[in-house]
């Protein structure tokens, strides 16, 4: 966990959007999971629907980012910790 964990909390609509995304990701898993208990499943298939989890969890990082950004970089000025706010960000990007 970072180090503003004590005060910087994910805001409630961040939180809820991507746990959300994250349960559609979390089912479409296990649909594939359920592909390929089956002989017959087509390799074709099964990358796209890997593609769709993909796609569903950088749009859960999106959510989670932009919320970050909103409410914690915006007023990391005066507060006084942008500098740890930037840093901490560029660590985690890198990646991404």
């Amino acid at each position: 966990m970072g180090k503003h964990q004590h005060h910087l909390c994910m805001p409630a609509e961040s939180r809820e959007a991507a746990r959300k995304r994250l349960a559609t990701a979390k089912g479409h898993l296990e649909g594939i999971q359920r592909m390929l208990e089956n002989d017959e499943v087509y390799c074709v298939d099964v990358m796209r629907q890997i593609k769709a989890v993909m796609g569903g969890l950088e749009k859960a990082r999106e959510v989670v980012l932009e919320g970050h950004l909103r409410n914690h970089v915006a007023t990391a000025q005066a507060r006084g910790d942008a500098g740890e706010l930037i840093k901490e960000l560029m660590d985690v990007l890198k990646y991404s």
